[in-house]
């Protein structure tokens, strides 16, 4: 590492600028994009209430407003902080309740808009920045060399873009994996210097730390627990896989943070399994053939992403360019670095994907919304290049680093493509089942008085959610529980169903001789236009008529 210098002042004034662009972007346009299902949810969860209240006073065969939904996306004075804690105990322990309760303050002071849910998390995004600076300096010791080059690059990934203007706690399991890993790594070199000037090293002062750390991770998101692992293994191997001091004290801050983690452990225990084997029950499947193409698509958006789909032959050649990218970053970072500085990377990357990959490709399909569970895996590959492209600025002759400057160059400009692209997008790949919500809302609300009608069956109740937010507040909502038949009120021009079935949609054109035509159609959800027979047997007597006359 004694090879890289401190950072020359253009790679500096560089690393600012992209920093600076990096935040400006953050907090661009943060309700401009749809406000979709999972967000739906946590603002749900925010609010105090469960589902099954929200939808016995929504769900309910009575004609209501927008505005009704408002009650249960946000702060409101019948529900309390311990309802929000409550609310994820019964129905979504899978998720940890930091993140809420820190919304939950938050939106207090800011209010319940969609700007200012998602600027906490546009806030919190900044936390990644000196965070990151102090892992690079753990890992690498070196001064500002691939600490700053790391900054630019997370400070430009479309990754990280996404996950900053989004409100779910994504972000902040970021912040809480950079933390612990780098409070691991001092706690380590701390210890290894101490040991060998012969002194007793207070354990408590060295690893406490990194326990309070994993313990704050933990309560972040569940999946920390395999963060966890991985450090273990960290741990191991820099042991030589021998019970040294090191594991010991490492195992018994874990321990500590395991037992601090223990009375939310105790909730979710009876539905672990269950959520390993479903993570989420509203999960697209991918089939096998599928699944590498995904997993590549996922390993381009870290340093370009334009929303292209799976289907477009331009994103295999960008994934395949950016593979190469990350596995000769990968393989240099392995032979030219120590292996307490490379088994960190790998086992970083690979550790916490694994539980998700391996049962998929056994069971021969892939989850399309394990996106957000892979932030382990997209941090180590960073690094990993941060450290490649500032080693190859520095070595070799004049045309070397010529090359190299122009592959950093490329990498800068995809990013900044990303960002110039996603802020003037309303949706993107990540809001999933909801990404054609705009035309969705375009075509509803060109009617002049538009009913929408819907049960609470499968997904239904989040789709309704985030279509209240882009639709006009002219726009009234019929819901009803249980596929029951709707009391369709009279005096509304356009009366549209959301996603209903065969059954249903059926007896609703059986009891007022509606006739269902489909207005809109994609993998996730449909909508249907309703229109009496009798309109339509007199709209075509009168296109007949002009044929004859024409």
């Amino acid at each position: 590492m004694r090879h890289l210098k401190f950072a020359p002042s253009w790679l500096r004034f560089l690393t600012i600028f992209l920093l600076t662009m990096g935040i400006l972007f953050r907090f661009s346009n943060l309700d401009g994009k749809v406000f979709w299902h999972d967000e739906t949810y946590a603002s749900l969860r925010i609010s105090g209430y469960t589902i099954n209240e929200a939808k016995q006073q929504l769900f309910n065969n009575r004609v209501i407003g927008k505005e009704s939904f408002a009650q249960f996306q946000g702060v409101n004075p019948e529900k309390s902080l311990n309802d929000t804690i409550m609310s994820l105990a019964k129905q979504d322990s899978q998720h940890p309740p930091l993140y809420y309760i820190i919304a939950r303050l938050w939106m207090e002071i800011f209010g319940n808009s969609v700007t200012a849910i998602r600027s906490l998390s546009a806030c919190i995004s900044l936390l990644v920045f000196p965070c990151v600076y102090w892992l690079c300096r753990e890992l690498f010791n070196v001064p500002l060399s691939v600490s700053g080059v790391a900054i630019a690059l997370m400070a430009i990934s479309p990754i990280h873009l996404v996950y900053a203007q989004e409100a779910q706690e994504y972000i902040l399991w970021l912040v809480t994996i950079l933390l612990s890993s780098a409070s691991l790594l001092r706690a380590i070199r701390l210890e290894d210097e101490l040991a060998k000037q012969r002194q007793k090293p207070d354990l408590f002062a060295i690893w406490s730390i990194y326990a309070v750390t994993l313990a704050i991770s933990l309560y972040t998101f569940f999946w920390s627990a395999f963060v966890a692992v991985a450090h273990g293994i960290y741990v191991m191997i820099t042991a030589k896989f021998k019970f040294t001091e090191t594991v010991r004290t490492y195992l018994l801050a874990s321990l500590v943070s395991f037992l601090a983690f223990m009375p939310w452990i105790t909730i979710v225990i009876g539905d672990f399994f269950q959520f390993l084997i479903s993570a989420d029950k509203t999960t697209s499947q991918l089939d096998l053939i599928a699944a590498f193409p995904f997993l590549l698509m996922q390993l381009s958006r870290i340093f370009f992403d334009i929303n292209l789909s799976l289907e477009n032959p331009l994103s295999y050649l960008i994934a395949l360019a950016f593979l190469t990218l990350v596995g000769y970053s990968i393989y240099f970072i392995c032979r030219t670095t120590n292996y307490k500085i490379w088994s960190f990377i790998i086992t970083l990357i690979v550790i916490p994907a694994l539980p998700l990959i391996l049962p998929d490709l056994i069971a021969g399909s892939i989850r399309s919304s394990i996106e957000g569970y892979l932030i382990p895996s997209y941090l180590g590959i960073q690094v990993a290049v941060a450290y490649l492209l500032t080693t190859q600025l520095y070595n070799g002759s004049v045309s070397h680093r010529s090359f190299w400057q122009i592959i950093m160059a490329l990498v800068i400009i995809c990013g900044l493509i990303s960002f110039k692209v996603s802020s003037q997008a309303d949706t993107w790949w990540n809001k999933g089942m909801n990404s054609g919500n705009p035309q969705v809302a375009q075509i509803i609300n060109q009617s002049n008085r538009p009913l929408l009608i819907s049960d609470a069956l499968g997904n239904n109740y989040g789709d309704i959610f985030s279509l209240s937010y882009l639709l006009e507040p002219k726009v009234r909502f019929l819901l009803v529980n249980n596929q029951k038949i709707p009391k369709i009120p009279d005096g509304f021009t356009d009366i549209f169903l959301l996603n209903p079935s065969d059954t249903w949609s059926k007896i609703i054109e059986k009891k007022y001789k509606f006739k269902t035509d489909i207005v809109y159609n994609d993998n996730y959800y449909s909508i249907w236009k309703l229109a009496k027979i009798r309109n339509l047997r007199r709209r075509n007597i009168q296109i007949s008529h002009l044929l004859r006359n024409n």
